[in-house]
């Protein structure tokens, strides 16, 4: 029993239980909100928020928190944003066994993609890699604004950028650079590079030495078939989200009459819903059609190996390109170069399905708990509300239309299980509770079922 326990399938578990755990405690002191009281409770869900890199907030960050609050905060969201990547190729090292490229993509195991991987290598590319686009971040947005980002402030938000958390130190988020083309570019360029995932970052990362140090390998260098993927996808979810954006948000009565400063909204909120979770217009005001394509977006979340959360841009492609063979009437589902097996399907649909049961429960939780007892035209928008938030917790976004400070308790615990269980991933959590069942050595005659 003790083996199971301690298995390296709940190694990560008992890590991110343990450090949300102490997180709790460090934020209730005194001394992490000197200006007013914290409840356990919301001490629980500050820390989960951070160390699951969500961003959803039940007080204003920046104003109720101390310098040493903040840092609790901080090293949460560090630890959180590369504690599942870090923990999933080390533990795919200790299991010792081979995970073919067809596996990987569906579970986000694409870290042994090199037959010649070295563990300690790989981290100490992961550590670098992390901390080169945090300070880079961090000294651009204080170069941009001194004012609005001051050493701290710039620091905060870069990591609280590339670790795809979304913690902000104003209480409008960004909403006051709604526009600057500077600004939005860098956090972009953070939120971007930490949702790729760091398998492929340090991949394009050699393929650019390659490219720029010997000039004979140029026309022989590409990319891997997991990190076209990725790529494309997330242009394609990105560009789709933006279009969508644009044309339902300019349709509002409140658009923006600038045209670059209406792109620059549309384009950031495309890609912060991909689990970054900072704002820079107001979600609340939002249009529903623009709030339903971005749950969709928060859904799908970044790429397997990554800060970010979702059912992964993997999935998501193979779940399209699975919808397209039967369209087509293919046997193989073919994804670019290479088709996917059966054994990868199974677990696509799997992810797809467990999602999709958490996420129908949380709302139904939500929705029960803030206007079971109203009639429809009584509580019309509070269930897109509801789904809105419970979405942004389970794919650990951290966006919201309003609604988190004005949760009870019970509600809270509701998102702290969604987001600890979202940043875990349902795949992860599954395989750990298999892992302590006895496989059966029998099987049962099969059989058909008429469907449609």
């Amino acid at each position: 029993m003790r083996t199971k326990i301690f298995s390296p399938y709940w190694l990560p578990v008992w890590f991110f239980a343990g450090a949300i755990l102490i997180g709790a405690l460090l934020l209730h002191l005194d001394a992490s909100h000197p200006g007013g009281p914290l409840s356990f409770v919301d001490s629980l869900f500050t820390a989960t928020s951070a160390m699951c890199v969500t961003g959803l907030a039940v007080v204003d960050t920046g104003s109720y928190f101390s310098t040493f609050g903040l840092d609790v905060i901080l090293v949460l969201i560090q630890l959180g944003g590369l504690g599942i990547m870090t923990f999933t190729t080390l533990i795919i090292h200790l299991l010792g066994r081979h995970v073919s490229l067809n596996d990987r993509i569906a579970v986000g195991q694409s870290l042994l993609h090199d037959p010649s991987f070295s563990l300690p290598r790989f981290l100490v590319r992961v550590v670098a890699w992390a901390f080169s686009f945090e300070a880079l971040g961090a000294l651009c947005l204080w170069l941009m604004d001194p004012v609005g980002f001051n050493p701290y402030s710039a620091v905060f938000h870069s990591i609280s950028a590339f670790c795809n958390a979304g913690f902000s130190l104003y209480p409008d988020s960004l909403t006051q650079w709604a526009g600057h083309g500077g600004v939005n570019t860098v956090f972009i360029v953070l939120i971007t590079a930490g949702g790729l995932g760091f398998y492929v970052l340090n991949e394009l990362g050699t393929l650019v030495w390659a490219w720029l140090t010997d000039r004979r390998k140029r026309r022989s260098l590409r990319v891997s078939w997991h990190t076209e993927v990725v790529l494309k996808t997330s242009l394609t979810l990105v560009v789709a989200g933006t279009v969508v954006i644009f044309a339902a948000e300019g349709a509002a009565a409140n658009a923006p009459d600038n045209f670059l400063d209406h792109f620059w909204n549309a384009l950031f909120q495309s890609v912060t819903c991909r689990t970054a979770g900072f704002n820079t217009v107001d979600i609340g005001g939002m249009t529903n059609v623009s709030l339903a394509f971005m749950m969709l977006l928060m859904l799908i979340g970044g790429s397997p190996g990554s800060c970010a959360g979702g059912i992964k841009t993997t999935t998501f492609r193979a779940l399209m390109g699975f919808v397209w063979a039967e369209f087509r009437g293919w046997e193989q589902v073919r994804i670019g170069r290479f088709a996917l097996d059966q054994r990868a399907m199974n677990k696509v649909v799997s992810l797809v399905t467990m999602t999709f049961i958490l996420v129908g429960a949380g709302t139904m939780v939500l929705t029960s708990l803030e206007s079971g007892d109203s009639s429809y035209l009584m509580a019309r928008g509070e269930f897109i509300a509801d789904m809105f938030e419970t979405i942004s917790a389970f794919a650990t976004v951290g966006l919201s239309t309003g609604m988190t400070p004005l949760l009870d308790d019970f509600e809270r615990v509701t998102l702290i299980v969604l987001m600890f269980v979202g940043r875990l991933g349902p795949i992860w959590l599954l395989s750990a509770l298999q892992s302590w069942q006895t496989e059966r050595r029998y099987k049962v005659p099969t059989s058909t079922l008429p469907f449609g």
